[in-house]
């Protein structure tokens, strides 16, 4: 069966996160995504697996309406760089947490800080038989790749158990099959949402063709045993990411990495630090000169999530106007989800709409859009050159967008 999957967000419990972050919520706008199986996120937070044990079906399942939960939490390490784990139960998270609970303090936050390296971090998941990788792994801060050269300087003797990398907001397949070391792991685009808004949780996600909603069908496709396996990553396109291009996290005026080494990483025009973009720090590892798939990669497909191409079409400030929500509204009820409206929808069919927004999808589906990346911690942002004046005032909007929830 094929299923989409948002295998990373957070709990309420996660430092600045939504406090609608809870498994109800989650699971109903899931639901209008287009999601058949979210992360419950958090999983070593006390609290938040109480409320995971009261939603739980059994020990290894929990299902609210038509969504499923699979068990996961994120970990910081003590050289700050963050793994996913995906848990087979209730009862191994558990055990995570006791094991975690000796190294750091659980309670503060969902997503725990510990005083253990990735190796140690991977012994730990090994020994709960739970899959485990690096998050967002490109990204300048709290990845592995921006305190590591390799897989092995991470995971050390561990390096064989992991099993998948997640691309994160400003690195797609292209970016990472340049590195030979990853082309064995099988490659996740999730969501990281602190959020339940539309524009935040799946709008990174994976397709996949699993024999069931389970932790062991989950673990077939990312191993790809069977013929199961990962067949499609969505996600954004790397440019729109915060930390795409090397930029000043200041003022974010963009360098190229000769700029940002010859002015030693001090931004000339307001004396900030440059961040070392994605773009940089990818040609940096890569030891092949451009992308060389294996057979085993899916395609990427490059989507916006659908409040926002409302957002941009109609030059509307914030997804959250009631010309946004009514037109997405609108769209999902007819459609049923967000991906059937931005992929298979008949233009015709979505007329009602309105002109304007059913021609912002068709140029997004047809690529006919102008990408201007970020950098520093700012998003990058798109236009639709057939609607200009339109985009106009979304650009500038997604320019200044700064707020809890721009994770």
């Amino acid at each position: 069966m094929k299923i989409n999957a948002d295998l990373h967000i957070h709990s309420k419990y996660s430092m600045a996160c939504s406090g609608k972050m809870d498994l109800p919520t989650i699971a109903a706008e899931a639901a209008k995504k287009g999601i058949d199986l979210v992360a419950t996120g958090d999983c070593t937070h006390p609290q938040w697996m109480k409320e995971i044990r009261d939603n739980a079906i059994d020990n290894e399942n929990i299902i609210i309406g038509n969504t499923n939960f699979t068990i996961t939490t994120e970990i910081e390490d003590k050289n700050r760089v963050h793994h996913l784990l995906i848990l087979p139960s209730i009862s191994k998270a558990e055990e995570l947490a006791e094991t975690m609970g000796k190294h750091g303090t659980l309670s503060k936050d969902g997503r725990p800080t510990v005083r253990l390296d990735g190796t140690e971090i991977a012994e730990a998941a090994k020994d709960l038989e739970a899959l485990i990788g690096p998050c967002h792994a490109f990204t300048p801060w709290t990845a592995m790749y921006a305190y590591h050269d390799t897989l092995k300087s991470c995971y050390g003797d561990m390096t064989d158990y992991i099993s998948f990398l997640e691309l994160g907001l400003s690195a797609d397949s292209d970016y990472a099959d340049r590195i030979s070391e990853l082309h064995r792991l099988t490659f996740l685009s999730n969501s990281d949402a602190h959020s339940p808004h539309s524009n935040k949780l799946a709008r990174e996600y994976n397709q996949m063709e699993v024999p069931d909603i389970s932790f062991e069908g989950l673990k077939k496709a990312i191993f790809g045993e069977n013929n199961y396996k990962v067949t499609l990553n969505i996600g954004f396109y790397p440019q729109e990411g915060k930390y795409n291009e090397s930029a000043c996290i200041k003022c974010f005026t963009h360098y190229s990495l000769e700029e940002s080494v010859s002015n030693s990483w001090k931004c000339s025009v307001c004396g900030g630090r440059i961040k070392k973009g994605v773009v940089d720090r990818v040609n940096e590892l890569a030891d092949l000169p451009e992308p060389q798939h294996p057979d085993h990669r899916p395609p990427y497909l490059h989507l916006m999530p659908l409040s926002e191409i409302i957002m941009m079409a109609l030059g509307h400030a914030s997804i959250n106007t009631k010309g946004v929500q009514d037109a997405w509204n609108s769209l999902i009820g007819k459609f049923g989800d967000e991906l059937q409206v931005l992929l298979h929808a008949e233009p015709e069919s979505m007329d009602f709409a309105g002109r304007k927004i059913v021609d912002a999808i068709i140029a997004f589906r047809e690529k006919k859009v102008t990408l201007h990346p970020g950098g520093g911690g700012k998003y990058g942002w798109i236009e639709i050159p057939e609607t200009n004046e339109i985009n106009g005032k979304y650009t500038e909007n997604r320019k200044n967008q700064s707020s809890l929830f721009d994770f």
